[in-house]
């Protein structure tokens, strides 16, 4: 290719490369302008804010209040539509009101119950459905209808019932929100306890006793602002009846001329009255009695000495029926001899301080017994320094205190509670503080006749020890021993003798005599050494004796 071609060729291309840029810059030039003149046509679409509610919290029933909605963030030349709602109820209006150019949208409304809960304002475009509705946040509203006729509901069913039941109550009102509650009883407030429970307008009473029995009433009470409402109910009459106790039977004896009764009662502790006593013979009914008082009296002949059976009483007030014990029917009467002994307490000396008589006849089955001091009757119960205490039928306790006053001579007596003709006393023990801490002569003679007992003995042991000691009668050992000892006295070369030797061969002859007849044995033993002491003497010629 030519140089002209080649540079022909060249200019071509950079006026194509030329056009193309050119033909780009138009293009985005164009498109610029399109943006652009979308840009200068589109407008934003209007926006409503979130409204904000304001008004009372708690209103009177059926007086008018208001509230007011208002808006922040609002479209230009557009009416707005406030309306206000329950929270969650959309289909009804509680009232509505409109606003322009952002003015607080004021809601008048005539408060009725319903009106009681979370209300919403909801604002919307009144003439542009294109604009979606916004909702504020909610406001509780408290509807106060003063309370009016409070009555209480007896929930548990009966008002007269035995103790144990739960007790269930409730207050109630015919009109009236927002009510609290007060319980009383007799006219005082009940509190909460660990078997009462007091939660709203209901009281219950668990482990109800006769003690929960009276007047209940409650009050009921509500306000609105610092204005106290309230409405006392009715009182209600409960009643709780105390189930009838054990009875306790027991029977006293009455004399009449020369015939015998026993009356025997039958108490219950505790139990509502009316309550209706019976007495029984094992299987057989004796009699009823319909007591207003717990205590019934059944009066039945009997004879003294005699076993008359046993007999029981049963009790009920209209819930389950109590029995008492089996009782014995007997009466034994008094008999002697009549037993007085005592026994006493020490202080921290080891002096008596206190003394405690007992007074118990042989039999007898109903008992009196009579303290005497100085045969001066002593009252019973608690005296100036004495108490009595008895125990029928078995004994009496006199308890004294040990003193200048209680000193004297005591004795008691005995007799039939139903016939005082016949008594017996016991003995008579005279006692005063230095009697009582006095040694007792039966105790110096215990003590000086055992050690004179213990001499004795000793020195019967040392006079049978003396007179049987072992002796020997054989002769024979005598001799032989007399004779050993001579020749061992010859070995020796004692030849002349002093009394004084003499004397001490006799004791020395005496001492073996002592030795038992085995001691023969130890002979042999005896020659050994007279050998030795021989040939020892030999060793030692120069140093014998003349």
């Amino acid at each position: 290719m030519s140089e002209t071609a080649l540079q022909f060729l060249l200019s071509e291309t950079v006026c194509y490369v030329e056009i193309c840029r050119n033909f780009k810059d138009m293009i985005i030039h164009l498109l610029f302008m399109v943006i652009v003149g979308l840009g200068l046509c589109y407008e934003d679409p209007p926006v409503l804010g979130k409204p904000q509610l304001y008004g009372p919290h708690e209103a009177l029933l059926k007086k008018a209040v208001e509230f007011y909605c208002e808006l922040y963030v609002y479209p230009r030349n557009e009416t707005i539509l406030l309306q206000l709602f329950k929270e969650g109820d959309g289909g009804k209006v509680l009232g509505e009101t409109t606003s322009l150019a952002g003015e607080r949208g004021v809601i008048p409304i005539s408060i009725k119950t319903f009106h009681d809960g979370n209300l919403v304002c909801v604002a919307s475009a009144q003439n542009n459905t294109s604009i979606e509705p916004t909702v504020s946040h909610s406001q509780h509203l408290r509807v106060i209808e003063p309370v009016k006729e409070a009555y209480v509901v007896v929930t548990s069913g009966q008002t007269e019932f035995f103790e144990g039941k739960t007790l269930d109550l409730q207050c109630k009102v015919k009109k009236g929100t927002y009510v609290t509650y007060k319980w009383l009883l007799d006219g005082e407030e009940i509190t909460e306890t660990h078997y009462r429970y007091i939660y709203n307008n209901q009281l219950i009473v668990y482990r109800t006793t006769s003690k929960d029995s009276g007047l209940y009433m409650c009050i009921a009470q509500n306000s609105y602002n610092k204005t106290i409402f309230q409405s006392n109910s009715s009182t209600v009459q409960i009643t709780i009846k105390d189930v009838v106790s054990t009875p306790d039977i027991s029977f006293t004896v009455l004399k009449e001329d020369m015939n015998y009764s026993a009356l025997i009662s039958c108490h219950s502790l505790s139990g509502t009255p009316p309550i209706t006593f019976t007495l029984w013979d094992y299987d057989d009914l004796i009699g009823n009695v319909t007591a207003e008082d717990r205590n019934a009296t059944f009066k039945i002949p009997i004879v003294l000495g005699k076993h008359l059976g046993f007999r029981k009483c049963k009790a009920e007030n209209g819930d389950e029926i109590a029995h008492s014990r089996w009782m014995e029917l007997k009466v034994v009467p008094v008999e002697g001899p009549v037993s007085l002994y005592y026994d006493y307490d020490t202080g921290s000396n080891y002096a008596v301080v206190g003394v405690r008589f007992y007074c118990k006849p042989l039999k007898g089955s109903h008992v009196k017994f009579e303290w005497f001091l100085n045969e001066t009757l002593l009252p019973h119960g608690l005296g100036p320094f004495y108490r009595v205490v008895d125990d029928p039928p078995k004994q009496s306790i006199l308890l004294l205190a040990v003193d200048w006053s209680s000193a004297g001579t005591y004795h008691c007596e005995v007799s039939d509670t139903f016939d005082n003709t016949k008594t017996i006393p016991s003995r008579r023990k005279y006692l005063d503080k230095e009697v009582l801490n006095r040694i007792p002569d039966v105790v110096v003679a215990v003590v000086f006749g055992s050690f004179a007992l213990l001499i004795g003995l000793v020195c019967t042991c040392c006079g049978i020890g003396i007179v049987y000691r072992p002796r020997t009668n054989d002769v024979k050992p005598r001799v032989e021993m007399k004779k050993m000892l001579a020749a061992y006295e010859e070995d020796l070369g004692f030849t002349e003798f002093t009394e004084d030797t003499e004397d001490m061969k006799e004791a020395m002859v005496d001492e073996f005599d002592q030795v038992s007849v085995d001691s023969v044995n130890d002979w042999p033993w005896l020659k050994t050494r007279k050998t030795n002491v021989s040939e020892q003497q030999e060793e030692d010629q120069p140093v014998l004796l003349p």
